[in-house]
């Protein structure tokens, strides 16, 4: 095993799991997605608290465009990162900002799917769906997103999810539904719309579902995917609740702190 590569993984993991600041990794394991990933999926297999779901990142048609990706990624999402409707989440200055999105729940016999991820074959395995907000930032000493490898290497950048009241999933048609995140007490507001997310939701959760068939990932328990932003990172311009409001779906809201 590469030696710098332990060293640098270790470096992060623990970041990770003590909440805290380094300076910044290699561009050797960020810059290449390709890089990224196995850089992830290494710093992953050294942490061993509950897995609670999958994000999927750089669902905007636009961003993946203007950093030339062929397409997203997807990144595990660990129990302690996942919080209920209306928490407090405490930020630094590495917080990048904070993002509106759906969420789905899914049963665990997915993985004993034998057949390839569709669109029609994975409904009967999601059982609730859910705004949720997600805070991103980095663990490390920088600021902005050169390339999607920058996020990926980085846990996926999250730090935080919180998850509004859950629906029973019954086919909802989720394109096209506008969404919304304000802090009424600094007065900021950000409009958005799920047709940013990967053209549908419907579309990112797929793509994740596809990337864990591909990974040979197997999980013990129902788990989440988050879908990715419908507002883009919006940035933190002060403290206090942040609420967002999709459609159809409902509210989430987090105390920032």
């Amino acid at each position: 095993m590469n030696n710098n590569l332990n060293k640098y993984a270790n470096r992060i993991v623990n970041a990770f799991l003590k909440n805290k600041i380094i300076s910044p990794l290699p561009t050797r394991y960020t810059k290449k997605i390709s890089e990224a990933q196995k850089f992830r999926r290494f710093c992953e297999s050294k942490i061993k608290k509950p897995i609670n779901g999958f994000k999927a990142a750089g669902t905007g048609i636009p961003v993946l465009k203007k950093l030339k990706e062929k397409e997203p990624f997807y990144a595990t999402v660990y129990k302690h990162n996942v919080l209920e409707n209306k928490k407090t989440v405490k930020i630094n200055k590495f917080t990048m900002g904070i993002e509106l999105e759906v969420c789905y729940f899914i049963k665990k016999n997915f993985f004993d799917l034998k057949s390839k991820a569709t669109k029609k074959n994975i409904k009967k395995f999601i059982t609730h769906i859910a705004p949720c907000i997600e805070v991103v930032g980095y663990r490390q000493k920088k600021k902005g997103i050169k390339s999607l490898g920058d996020l990926c290497s980085d846990f996926g950048a999250n730090k935080k999810f919180v998850i509004g009241p859950k629906k029973k999933f019954k086919n909802q048609n989720v394109t096209n539904l506008k969404t919304k995140i304000f802090n009424k007490k600094i007065n900021q507001s950000v409009n958005g719309n799920t047709n940013t997310v990967y053209i549908n939701p419907m579309n990112s959760l797929l793509f994740v579902l596809k990337k864990l068939q591909k990974d040979k990932i197997i999980h013990q328990n129902n788990f989440y995917v988050f879908t990715g932003s419908s507002v883009g990172v919006v940035p933190i311009l002060g403290k206090g609740v942040y609420k967002g409001i999709i459609d159809k779906l409902g509210s989430v809201s987090t105390k920032i702190s």
